[in-house]
C-alpha cells in the first residue's frame, strides 16, 4: 500500500498563488507521501508540455510516483459531432499522460453538475449507449500504451455502486476499471461500507476521503456544505475527523488483498496543507491499526 495525495487537496494553495504543482511534488515528499495524483485544476498540462515535462522530472528527482491523472468528461452529447469531439479531447489527454509516464487515468462519463431530472435511473439507462461507446474508445486507445482507464463513483448520474458496476461490465475491457472513492457514495445516500464492498473487486486505485454528515432535518447552517441526492448535508473533513466508518472500510480493503495506491482527497474548510498532512498520517495510522 502506498499513500499519496491528489493535487486537488491543495487547490486552495494553488489558487492563492502560495504553491505551484511543482511545489506540491516536493511537499508530498516532505510530508510522508509516496505518490501524486494530478487533477489539472488551477493549472493545465494538455496545452503546456513544458510544465508536464517539468512535473515528470521533479517527480523522478523527489522519488514521487505519478499515480493517476483525473479529469472531467461528458460522453452524453446532443450530436454525433460533439460526441466525437469529446472522445478526441480525451485522447489528447491520454497522449499527455503517455508522455509523462503515467499509467492510470480517471475520466468522468457524464457532466459533473446535473439537475435532479438527470440523476435518475431513466437518464442513466438512456445515456448508457454513449457512456459505453465513449469509455470503450478511450480504453482501447489507452490500451496500446499500457494505460488503465477508469470510471469513478462521481457526478450523481453514475455515482451509485450498481451503476458503476454496470458500466464496467458493459464496457468489458480488461484495462477499464474503477477509481473507487470511499466517500462519494454518500453523495447519493448510499452507505459507504456497502458501496465499497460492492465495487472493490473492480478497483484499480482507491481515493480516501472523509465527510461530516447531517440528515436533511438538521440544517447545519453556514459552511462548505453540499446537499446529497436526497437533500442530506455533507461537508468535507480532515481524514479521520468525520463521520465515515473508516476503520471498517479499511478492514474491507485489506481483507480484499488490495495493496495499491491510496490517494488522499481533501476538500474541507480547514487549511489545506495542515489538513492534508494530518490526513496522510491518519491513513497510515488507521491502516496499521486495522
Amino acid at each position: 500500500m502506498k499513500v499519496g495525495l491528489s493535487t486537488y487537496s491543495l487547490l486552495d494553495a494553488i489558487n492563492s498563488g502560495e504553491m505551484t504543482v511543482l511545489d506540491i511534488v516536493e511537499w508530498i515528499k516532505e510530508n510522508g507521501g509516496e505518490h501524486m495524483e494530478i487533477v489539472p485544476y488551477g493549472f493545465t498540462l494538455v496545452d503546456n508540455p513544458n510544465l508536464a515535462d517539468a512535473i515528470k522530472e521533479k517527480a523522478v528527482k523527489e522519488g514521487i510516483e505519478l499515480s493517476n491523472y483525473a479529469l472531467p468528461a461528458n460522453f452524453v452529447q446532443p450530436t454525433d459531432e460533439e460526441f466525437h469531439a469529446e472522445v478526441n479531447r480525451l485522447k489528447a489527454h491520454v497522449d499527455l499522460i503517455r508522455r509523462m509516464g503515467i499509467k492510470h487515468m480517471r475520466h468522468d462519463v457524464t457532466a459533473f453538475t446535473l439537475p435532479p431530472e438527470k440523476r435518475t435511473i431513466e437518464y442513466f439507462e438512456n445515456s448508457l449507449p454513449q457512456i459505453i461507446e465513449g469509455s470503450r474508445q478511450i480504453a482501447d486507445y489507452a490500451a496500446a500504451f499500457g494505460i488503465t482507464t477508469t470510471i469513478e463513483n462521481h457526478g450523481m448520474a453514475v455515482q451509485h455502486s450498481d451503476r458503476v458496476h454496470r458500466v464496467i461490465q458493459m464496457v468489458d475491457r480488461p484495462n477499464f476499471k474503477t477509481t473507487l472513492d470511499i466517500g462519494n457514495f454518500l453523495c447519493v445516500d448510499e452507505a459507504p461500507i456497502v458501496g465499497v464492498k460492492k465495487n472493490l473487486p473492480y478497483a484499480s486505485l482507491i481515493h480516501f476521503k472523509d465527510f461530516y454528515y447531517r440528515p436533511f432535518y438538521q440544517n447545519p447552517g453556514e459552511g462548505k456544505w453540499i446537499k446529497t441526492a436526497n437533500n442530506n448535508y455533507l461537508r468535507g473533513s480532515i481524514f479521520g475527523h468525520g463521520d465515515i466508518e473508516l476503520r471498517e472500510i479499511i478492514k474491507l480493503i485489506k481483507n480484499a488483498g488490495y495493496d495499491g495506491y491510496i490517494t488522499l482527497e481533501f476538500e474541507g474548510m480547514e487549511e489545506c496543507k495542515q489538513a492534508s498532512k494530518i490526513g496522510m498520517a491518519n491513513i497510515k495510522r488507521l491502516w496499521d491499526e486495522n
